[in-house]
């Protein structure tokens, strides 16, 4: 992706960043809390304040950022953008050991990192939304989590779409013509108004058959499991009196 491309070559500004002299942030900005970042974020932009509500009830800390920076994302009619751009910084850090230890690191100086990220979202042409919010989890020392803020932030853009996710984890690929014939199963079940988006996933451990995780319900149609099954079965003492 030519966003990710950016994010890699702004690496060099990180590892500068890192070894620059300490920069002054203000401590209030940096204790923001996420309820607050979406009313900050409104006022510094002019935005006027409309109600939105969340898709989805996400819990603990992760599932907190991530639900206030969809209501900025919905407010601010950025939301894809935003999706986009998280996206494309987790792959680069998960391509970049540099840039995955920085945000591990808690012994990096909070007014470093907010430096370094701020550096690293210019670079990369970040949107303002993007770029508030990461320098938010970098001066709370949150940036380490930015993969699972990602993932329940990406639970709340497929319920705003009206997607649901299905996994279906297989030995091997389906085909082409299979991989169709099991959305649309899945699709006639949801009905109107939602979408499914199907995820594969190769597990050789299942040793055939499949496994369809799909709106909280677990289809498992593996050989494993059946197998298990069985074995169970067989284990089971006859009760010669019922026969």
């Amino acid at each position: 992706m030519a966003l990710a491309a950016r994010i890699r070559s702004g690496l060099p500004l990180l590892t500068k960043a890192l070894h620059s002299a300490p920069l002054t942030v203000p401590r209030s900005a940096l204790a923001l809390s996420n309820s607050e970042f979406s009313r900050n974020y409104a006022t510094t932009t002019g935005q006027k304040e409309k109600k939105v509500r969340v898709p989805l009830a996400l819990f603990g800390g992760s599932g907190n950022y991530a639900s206030a920076l969809y209501l900025v994302g919905v407010k601010g009619n950025c939301l894809e953008k935003v999706e986009a751009e998280l996206l494309d910084l987790v792959e680069a850090i998960k391509k970049s050991p540099t840039f995955s230890q920085f945000t591990k690191d808690l012994t990096v100086p909070a007014d470093v990192r907010v430096k370094a990220i701020q550096e690293v979202a210019n670079e990369a042409k970040f949107s303002e939304v993007t770029k508030h919010f990461l320098v938010l989890l970098a001066g709370n020392g949150r940036l380490r989590y930015i993969d699972t803020i990602t993932k329940r932030f990406l639970e709340l853009t497929m319920a705003h779409r009206g997607e649901v996710k299905a996994v279906v984890t297989t030995v091997i690929p389906l085909p082409p013509e299979e991989e169709k014939e099991l959305k649309e199963t899945l699709q006639d079940i949801l009905g109107h108004g939602k979408k499914v988006k199907l995820e594969q996933k190769i597990d050789p451990s299942i040793l055939g058959g499949l496994v369809v995780d799909f709106g909280q319900k677990l289809f498992d149609m593996s050989i494993k499991t059946r197998a298990r099954q069985m074995e169970r079965f067989l284990r089971e003492p006859v009760n010669f009196g019922s026969l």
